[in-house]
């Protein structure tokens, strides 16, 4: 992706909107079909999301893959983000983890001739309801949360970005996101004690 080298630095187009345009308008309006939204997007997270990529799959063109993929997800689904929801750059990780993990996956698939004689050990319907169900319940905390903490524990979580990276991205001291980070998840743990245990 050679287009990533012509990108200019984040101090030219950082991340979340800091020039006068928040990431989350720029995703609604790529989802009415506007490229010139979407090169916005585009500039202002393609580096981040390559070098997460880079990090997690050591890999330069399959990061690169990644990286067409996670903005090719935007393009078609930018109209399932949800403002109400959080901020945009969340849910942009979210969709660059999706990528990045397809891209590992893909590497790590193995192609059977015959059925394993082994029983398989993946979870069966009863496993997989309460999956669902704890994971329905994490996710209604993390809504609960107050907006600086949710942020956090998006990006933590399921965006996988370290603490650094955080305080890098939201522009913040990295003491503040530790002390964010403890508040939230005693919040949480104070609502799902007595539901997860």
């Amino acid at each position: 992706m050679q287009a990533i080298a012509a990108l200019p630095s984040p101090t030219d187009a950082p991340p979340g909107g800091h020039d006068g345009v928040s990431d989350g308008d720029l995703l609604r309006r790529i989802a009415d079909g506007d490229t010139a939204a979407f090169e916005i997007l585009y500039r202002r997270y393609a580096r981040p999301v390559f070098g997460l990529a880079l990090r997690l799959l050591r890999d330069r063109s399959r990061a690169e893959d990644a990286v067409q993929e996670t903005f090719a997800a935007i393009w078609r689904s930018a109209g399932s983000y949800r403002p109400e929801r959080g901020p945009g750059a969340p849910w942009l990780y979210a969709v660059a983890r999706n990528a990045i993990v397809d891209r590992a996956r893909a590497r790590r698939e193995q192609t059977f001739a015959e059925a394993p004689d082994e029983p398989t050990a993946a979870p069966g319907p009863a496993e997989r309801a309460e999956s669902a169900y704890v994971s329905w319940r994490v996710h209604r905390a993390v809504e609960g949360l107050p907006d600086h903490e949710r942020e956090l524990v998006e990006l933590a979580y399921w965006s996988g970005l370290s603490q650094s990276e955080i305080a890098e991205f939201l522009d913040i001291p990295l003491g503040t996101v530790k002390t964010r980070t403890r508040s939230a998840l005693a919040h949480l743990a104070d609502v799902l004690e007595d539901d997860l245990r």
